[in-house]
């Protein structure tokens, strides 16, 4: 089985910290030339100096905000046109605020709506041709647990999150027969920055410290820990590498073993 990825190309979304940035150091050891996109453009270039470059594969920083679709169309498309084709595309973006569904305002919901599941739509299809041209393509978004299970205070991303995946589904069926995969990474509670806010807001609202936040969520999981951003990584690789080529339509959750539902 092979999962040496030099040769490909990749578009790792949200790169610049993270689960993203785990996955462009990922892809880049595997032997992929990188493109991170993100909206900060310092840590983006501090990034591409430290992905692996031992295959002689090269790679790029690209400025682009998922709030602006029209912006992100045009950014895309150029910079696919002059540095294409794409092998690897992965969707990830940061989540919607925190709280409960009953009280989300409308505006909430198009705008989580407009960035995850519009703004990938948008990537996707700058990147399709190229993938369907070399018969060779993966689609791997990063989206939560919830699609199996909510979770609670997360109204407005349990919503979004679940049309992402049928979507991904969908693109599934119809992308298969020109070799391109499309296949979901689940994370569970990782070690990131979103977390971090969301259990101090958590740690707020019930008046705990976050230390009590975190040994309570700790004990929710059966690995007895929080995931880490490479082990997401690792994941995100081997759905990119030609080993997983019939892997196709999933939902992967990476996390310790919570309980969830089917």
């Amino acid at each position: 089985m092979r999962e040496d990825l030099t040769g490909k190309h990749a578009i790792v979304c949200g790169g610049s910290k993270g689960i993203g940035r785990a996955s462009a150091l990922a892809l880049a050891e595997k032997g992929a030339g990188v493109t991170v996109l993100a909206r900060n453009m310092a840590a983006l270039e501090e990034l591409c100096k430290t992905l692996s470059a031992e295959s002689g594969q090269t790679h790029h920083a690209l400025v682009a905000d998922f709030h602006d679709l029209d912006a992100l169309k045009e950014t895309i498309g150029a910079h696919v046109k002059e540095n294409g084709p794409f092998h690897i595309l992965v969707n990830n973006s940061g989540g919607p605020p925190a709280g409960p569904v009953h009280t989300a305002k409308a505006e909430e919901f198009l705008g989580a709506f407009s960035q995850h599941l519009l703004g990938g739509h948008i990537m996707m299809q700058a990147v399709l041709p190229g993938m369907k041209a070399e018969g060779y393509g993966r689609i791997i978004n990063i989206i939560s647990t919830s699609v199996k299970q909510p979770l609670k205070g997360l109204g407005v991303s349990n919503t979004v999150r679940g049309a992402v995946a049928n979507w991904a589904k969908t693109l599934a069926g119809e992308v298969a027969g020109w070799g391109i995969t499309v296949n979901n990474v689940l994370p569970g509670a990782t070690d990131t920055g979103r977390l971090n806010e969301i259990l101090s807001g958590k740690a707020d609202k019930l008046g705990k410290s976050l230390e009590e936040v975190v040994a309570a969520e700790k004990a929710g999981i059966p690995a007895g820990r929080f995931g880490m951003p490479e082990e997401l990584a690792a994941a995100v690789a081997f759905l990119a590498s030609p080993s997983a080529a019939y892997i196709n339509g999933i939902n992967l959750p990476v996390d310790g073993g919570r309980p969830q539902c089917l």
